[in-house]
C-alpha cells in the first residue's frame, strides 16, 4: 500500500511540474491582496499591497476591513461545508517555505523576572506551572509595558496565559468596569478562555462574562450591564449587543482588545462585526493579536508605518506541529473509510462494556466507568476507557451520520457541530471533558484552541483542504509537552492535499500499517450501521431548519436589501 501511495504521489508531482504550481485560492485577508501560492513568511508582508492607506499611530486602527456582502458568511461557527471535498486533484502542491524570518528565542527565566506579582505566581504554582513557555517569556513583559503585541506560536504553547496574566496584573491595580474584551472565532473557545481567566484571577474575585450566539440575549445584556472585568465574546453576538443593547454595553474604559486565533478573525467572515466593535471601544486601547498560523494580513499590520510600533514575536514554526506528536496516514479506498475507522478505534482503545440497547440517543443510563470491568461482550472489544479521541470531519451532516453509525456499533460517542443547539454543544463538550464519553466527532468548530488534556488521538476522517486547518486539528493532542498521535485517513482523491499538509508542517507523514483481513471481517456490521445512520438522518430530516431559514432569507432579499451589517449575520 505504501508503494501505491508513493507511485500516486510521484505521478501527482510530475503533473504539477507540467501544469505549474498555481492555486486559485481566495486570500483570507483584510484590505490586503496576496499572491495565490504560499510565500515565505518573511516575504509575505513585503509582497502584499495595502489597498487602504492609514494614518494611524497604533495597530488597533490598522485593522481596516473590507465589508463583504456575502450574506451567509458571518456565522462565527462557519463550518467547512464544501460539497466538492473530494476534488483533491484540483489543488496544486504548496512548496516548502524557505527563508522564514527568525526571531531569537528569549532566554530562560522565571515568572518573577518577567514582572508578574507574587499573587499570580502563587496561583500558577498551585496549578503546577513553574516555568514560562517561549511565547510567555517573549510577550508578558511587553504587554505589561503597555505595548501592542503580535504573537505567533504553535498550538498548545500557552498563548492564552501569555495575554491573560499581564491583563490580570494590570486589572488588579484598578479593578473597575470592563477592562478587557477578548474575541474568539468559536463559542467553545470563548468558554475555555473565560474559564482560564476565572482560574488565574481567582485571587482577586474577577468577574468574567461570555457573550456568544445561541444564548438568550436578554440574560447576556443583564450580565454586560453589570460591568464585568473581562468580556469574552464571539464577534457576531457582541456586535448585536452593541447595536441593540446600547444601554447595557459600557466599553469606554476598555484598556485591552485581544484577538485570539487572529488569522480566523481577520477574515471577511467577521468583517462587518469587527467594524462595529472597533467603533465602540476606545482608540487608545492596547491591541493583542495571537495565533498559531501567521497570515500575510497579520504580518502586514506589523509592517505598516506608525509612531507606536507593535512588539512582534513569532516562535519557530518551520515545523508547525510539536515534536511529541506522531503523525500517520492510512491510504484506503474512499468507499471503505468507515470500516478502517472502526478498526482503528477498536485497536487504539481498551475494552468497554457494550451497551445493551441500541437507541439513537445519548446513553446516560448505563453504568459508570468505575462500575465497568474489562470484560468483552461476545468476544469483541468495542470502545476504550483509557484514551480520549477526537474525529474530525468536513461537514455537519457527516458528523451526525458518523455519530449515529458508531453508536449503532456500540461506541459511546458524542458530536460537536454548528447545527446543534448551543446547550447541546455545551453538554456534549462537558461529557467529553469529564471523560463520560471517550469519542468526540467534530467539525472544524472544535479545531480551534480547545485544551482537553485527556485527548491522545486525533483522527482526520476527511483531509482538510487548508493545511492550516490540519495544524489546528492535530493541535488538540500532544499539548503542553504531552505525547499524542494524529492519523489522517486518506483516499486516492486526497494525495495532493496530503502533499500540501506535509509541505506546510515540514515533515512527512508515516504510514500506519493496518490488517486488511481484520478490516474485512467487520465490514458487514459497518455497512449495516452505516445504512441505519442514513435512515436516521432521513427520519429526523437533518438540516430542515437551515433549509427553511435559507428560503426565508432568499424571499426577503427579493423585496429589500438589508439596511445594516448586523442583518447579514446568521447565528
Amino acid at each position: 500500500m505504501a508503494k501505491s501511495l508513493n507511485k500516486s504521489k510521484s505521478k501527482s508531482d510530475s503533473k504539477d511540474k507540467d501544469k505549474g504550481k498555481s492555486a486559485n485560492k481566495k486570500g483570507r485577508v483584510l484590505s490586503i491582496s496576496t499572491k495565490t501560492d504560499r510565500p515565505p513568511l518573511a516575504a509575505s508582508a513585503a509582497e502584499s499591497s495595502v489597498t487602504e492607506p492609514s494614518s494611524s499611530n497604533s495597530i488597533e486602527n490598522d485593522i481596516t476591513i473590507n465589508d463583504s456582502d456575502n450574506e451567509g458568511s458571518s456565522n462565527e461557527d462557519n463550518d467547512s461545508e464544501d460539497e466538492n471535498e473530494n476534488d483533491g486533484d484540483k489543488i496544486s502542491v504548496i512548496p516548502l517555505a524557505s527563508g522564514r524570518e527568525e526571531y531569537p528565542e528569549p532566554p530562560m527565566c522565571t515568572f518573577s523576572s518577567l514582572g508578574l506579582d507574587s499573587w499570580l505566581i502563587n496561583t500558577l504554582g498551585a496549578m503546577s506551572i513553574t516555568q514560562p513557555t517561549e511565547i510567555q517569556r517573549a510577550c508578558i513583559g511587553p504587554i505589561l509595558q503597555g505595548l501592542d503585541v503580535i504573537g505567533g506560536a504553535k498550538t498548545g504553547s500557552g498563548k492564552t496565559a501569555a495575554f491573560a496574566l499581564p491583563i490580570l496584573q494590570k486589572l488588579s491595580e484598578d479593578p473597575y468596569g470592563v477592562f478587557a474584551v477578548v474575541l474568539t472565532p468559536t463559542r467553545e473557545l470563548a468558554y475555555q478562555i473565560a474559564e482560564q481567566f476565572a482560574v488565574l484571577g481567582k485571587g482577586m474575585n474577577i468577574k468574567v462574562t461570555v457573550t456568544i450566539g445561541g444564548i438568550d440575549m436578554m440574560a447576556q445584556a443583564m450580565e454586560l450591564s453589570r460591568r464585568p472585568h473581562i468580556v469574552v465574546a464571539t464577534p457576531g453576538r457582541l456586535a448585536d449587543h452593541i447595536e441593540s443593547s446600547a444601554g447595557a454595553v459600557h466599553f469606554k474604559g476598555v484598556q485591552y482588545l485581544v484577538l485570539d486565533e487572529a488569522d480566523r478573525l481577520l477574515s471577511d467572515t467577521f468583517a462587518s462585526d469587527l467594524g462595529v466593535i472597533m467603533d465602540a471601544i476606545p482608540k487608545d486601547r492596547k491591541t493583542l493579536l495571537f495565533t498559531a498560523t501567521m497570515t500575510p494580513s497579520i504580518l502586514a499590520l506589523r509592517d505598516r508605518p506608525r509612531d507606536r510600533a507593535p512588539f512582534v514575536h513569532l516562535c519557530d514554526t518551520r515545523e508547525s506541529t510539536v515534536s511529541s506528536l506522531v503523525q500517520n496516514y492510512m491510504f484506503v479506498p474512499s468507499h471503505v473509510k468507515e470500516a478502517y475507522l472502526v478498526h482503528l478505534l477498536m485497536s487504539n482503545v481498551s475494552q468497554l462494556e457494550k451497551r445493551a440497547s441500541a437507541k439513537l440517543e445519548d446513553d446516560d443510563s448505563g453504568p459508570s466507568d468505575d462500575e465497568r470491568d474489562d470484560k468483552t461482550v461476545g468476544g469483541e472489544k468495542t470502545v476504550g476507557k483509557d484514551k480520549s479521541i477526537i474525529i474530525f470531519v468536513g461537514q455537519c451532516k457527516a458528523a451526525e451520520s458518523l455519530r449515529v453509525m458508531l453508536y449503532e456499533l456500540g461506541f459511546r460517542v458524542t458530536a460537536l457541530h454548528s447545527k446543534m443547539a448551543q446547550q447541546e454543544r455545551l453538554n456534549s463538550l462537558g461529557k467529553f471533558r469529564a471523560q463520560a464519553v471517550r469519542i468526540l466527532i467534530a467539525t472544524d468548530v472544535g479545531s480551534r484552541g480547545l485544551d482537553i488534556p485527556s485527548v491522545e488521538l486525533v483522527i482526520n476522517m476527511h483531509v482538510p483542504r487548508d493545511p492550516d486547518e490540519y495544524i489546528h486539528r492535530v493541535g488538540r493532542t500532544a499539548r503542553a509537552g504531552r505525547g499524542g498521535r494524529a492519523v489522517t485517513i486518506m483516499s486516492e482523491r486526497d494525495i495532493k492535499l496530503v502533499h500540501n499538509i506535509e509541505a506546510r508542517v515540514g515533515r512527512k507523514l508515516e504510514e500506519l500499517a493496518i490488517s486488511e483481513h481484520k478490516v474485512l471481517e467487520g465490514m458487514g456490521k459497518v455497512l449495516v450501521a452505516k445504512r441505519a445512520a442514513a435512515l436516521h438522518l432521513l427520519d429526523i430530516d437533518f438540516g430542515a431548519r437551515d433549509k427553511i431559514r435559507q428560503k426565508k432569507r432568499g424571499g426577503n432579499s427579493d423585496h429589500h436589501k438589508r439596511p445594516t451589517p448586523s442583518a447579514k449575520r446568521s447565528k
